[in-house]
């Protein structure tokens, strides 16, 4: 076994794989640009060594650096992670060269099926079933679409060295593809550097399984059964689960000999995923067909950790070491069931769009560390978090916006779905936009809970996924109004009569009006005073109702409304309340008229830039006019491209940045006169 290994990225899988070899007795070395220096996983491992400047090109993309840092700190061994450079033939056999272990496949398996049309062709070869599609070298955008009338519309274009979602596009009509394709080979070109694809039958209803493959230098070859993650946007997983709901033992056996016969074409060696669709549109049977490989651990690797109780990350240290596969085929079992939630900075309702900022709190469900005996000791715990942040960090635009992957596990799916709702409800993230809300919809939502799942999950239940904004009920502007008046009364004085907040007056009452406003629109309570500071009338909405609380409570907001009992823990961030009551978030503004005396509204005829980025196509030229909705321009931000809209109908007065400009947060991108 190694000594010391060098972890070759960051954020929660470089913590996931710290937390092994530190396990094992193994010391590590953590890689850091300048945005990571003081990041979880630098502080998570013996060493550190800085990478360069924040953007991944100068620091973790860095092969020669990685290398350096390895042989300077002493290290035998470097584990890739996923992303950056760990399905990077070339980083793989530098490592080789420089007497470095690489802790993945060997380069010639990373080469094989680094190439989805050349891996195509393999798994022809390997009798493993294949999508109709093309998957050859010719490259002309005529022949591409040639291609595609004959497979027949819709068809899905995919980047031939992609992953993550990226460089994917679904075309329905023919005189639409020559659009997607530049959007694809700009998409495909920008993160990996190589702009071919490949053209496929698009499924209307698929399911995406992939299996868990391992193999050792010995010749030996497992699969560690199999992944649903089906639900997707963008081409990319929100929710992943383990064993695929009503696969029966005769699909699972199929599939894994497939995937082993997939593994042994290329001489596979460590942990890979091949990734099948299985096609259960109206009248199918569910016949799977071969996607891709991946050679590296996977995002969603810790499902499979908690259904067979194994440590994928010692497997892959022990096979990269030259030891045999710990266990067989016959002595792998399946226990329970295991679900995994993706905790993203972005915003839903806006497209998914990624939010940037300082996680001024992050709280969650009570967690075990993750800890598994060798070779599936022990019973999982119900709720695992991997994260490579914590409060007070920021996530910033140079990487993936994934906050945590929160895990859990029960003895079927109803109870893992039960021990899912129950740890996104104590989520509690202020300071960016989550997605949290939207994952609490989603799996409460009856597709995913009675597991009618395919790719398309979220895009055909969009109206009950994104319904209209709901105003606030009355506990929540009961706890928003009581919130205030905590914070008030902790800041007065029992001395000073002119500080005093219990709102007595002499021969009269004070009723006073708080207003609050959110998505929904705007909402006022009134506040009827008892003099005491303690027990208030509250009307809101035609009602009457009663309130008191202790206003010297410490932790959170416990209030009394009409005799029943409310609790919530409140963060007050500038005008805003964020309202956290164990069954999920509600924030509401607090519009004090002293603060907003002279505020007047933002100029129109802007359209900004949601988020730094570049700018990677202009749409419309100077003086166009345009119809509300249609594209202006593209940025693109987070390895991902965002389209810019029209908000109306009118004329593009000017364009203020040209292709390939950087573009900052807020920064206005053109000069827009609505009709």
């Amino acid at each position: 076994m190694f000594n010391k290994i060098l972890i070759a990225n960051r954020g929660e899988i470089a913590c996931r794989v710290a937390a092994t070899a530190r396990r094992l007795g193994i010391a590590t070395v953590a890689v850091y640009s300048d945005a990571d220096a003081r990041a979880k996983h630098v502080q998570a491992c013996d060493q550190s060594v800085r990478l360069g400047p924040a953007p991944a090109k100068e620091s973790y993309l860095c092969a020669d650096k990685i290398i350096a840092a390895a042989l300077a700190t002493g290290a035998q061994a470097i584990h890739p992670g996923y992303g950056f450079l760990s399905e990077n033939a070339e980083f793989a056999q530098a490592c080789a060269d420089a007497g470095l272990v690489f802790i993945g496949p060997p380069a010639s398996a990373i080469r094989a099926m680094g190439s989805k049309s050349a891996a195509k062709a393999l798994m022809e070869t390997a009798a493993v079933p294949l999508v109709p599609g093309y998957h050859g070298e010719r490259q002309e955008s005529d022949f591409l679409r040639s291609e595609a009338d004959r497979i027949g519309y819709p068809v899905l274009l995919k980047a031939s060295a992609g992953g993550g979602g990226k460089g994917m596009r679904v075309v329905e009509r023919s005189e639409d593809f020559e659009a997607a394709l530049a959007s694809c080979k700009r998409e495909a070109i920008s993160s990996f550097g190589d702009d071919r694809v490949l053209v496929e039958k698009y499924l209307t209803r698929p399911r995406h399984i992939e299996i868990q493959v391992f193999a050792d230098g010995q010749g030996n070859c497992v699969y560690l059964f199999e992944r649903d993650c089906s639900v997707q946007r963008r081409h990319q997983k929100v929710l992943e689960e383990a064993p695929a709901p009503g696969m029966s033992c005769g699909r699972r056996a199929a599939m894994g000999e497939a995937a082993v016969a997939a593994a042994r074409a290329v001489g596979y060696v460590g942990a890979g995923t091949v990734e099948f669709i299985a096609d259960y549109s109206s009248g199918q049977d569910g016949s799977f067909y071969f996607m891709e490989m991946n050679t590296r651990l996977q995002v969603e690797h810790p499902v499979t950790e908690m259904i067979t109780g194994l440590d994928l990350v010692e497997w892959q240290l022990r096979v990269a070491a030259g030891e045999a596969l710990p266990l067989k085929q016959d002595a792998l079992r399946i226990n329970g069931h295991a679900i995994e939630a993706r905790i993203y900075a972005e915003n839903p309702e806006k497209g998914f769009l990624p939010s940037i900022g300082t996680l001024t709190r992050m709280r969650s469900a009570a967690a075990v560390e993750f800890r598994l005996g060798e070779n599936g000791a022990g019973q999982p715990a119900p709720v695992r978090i991997d994260s490579g942040v914590r409060e007070g960090d920021a996530i910033s635009p140079f990487y993936d916006p994934m906050i945590a992957k929160l895990i859990v596990w029960g003895a079927d799916r109803h109870a893992a779905l039960r021990n899912m709702a129950r740890a996104l409800a104590q989520y509690q993230v202020v300071g960016l936009a989550t997605n949290i809300g939207f994952l609490q919809r989603l799996i409460a939502g009856q597709a995913f809970a009675t597991a009618d799942l395919d790719t398309g999950l979220i895009e055909r239940h969009r109206d009950s996924l994104f319904p209209a904004p709901v105003r606030p009920g009355i506990d929540t502007l009961a706890l928003a109004a009581a919130a205030i008046l905590q914070q008030e009364q902790q800041a007065g004085s029992d001395t000073d009569p002119w500080a005093h907040t219990s709102g007595w007056r002499l021969n009269t009452r004070l009723l006073r009006s708080l207003d609050f406003e959110d998505d929904s629109g705007p909402a006022t309570v009134q506040l009827d005073y008892a003099g005491d500071g303690r027990h208030w009338t509250l009307l809101a909405d035609g009602g009457k109702h009663t309130l008191a609380f202790d206003p010297g409570g410490q932790d959170g907001v416990l209030v009394s409304l009409d005799g029943r009992t409310l609790r919530a823990e409140v963060q007050r961030e500038g005008e805003w309340l964020h309202i956290f009551d164990g069954q999920g978030q509600r924030s509401l503004r607090h519009l004090d008229p002293m603060a907003h005396a002279g505020h007047s509204e933002a100029e129109g005829g802007r359209l900004t830039a949601p988020m730094p980025g570049k700018i990677v196509a202009l749409l419309v030229q100077k003086g166009a006019s345009v119809a509300q909705g249609a594209p202006l321009l593209i940025m693109e931000a987070m390895k991902m491209e965002h389209t810019i809209a029209a908000p109306s109908a009118g004329v593009v007065e000017d364009l203020l940045y040209a292709v390939g400009d950087q573009v900052t947060e807020g920064a206005q991108l053109l000069e827009f006169k609505a009709a």
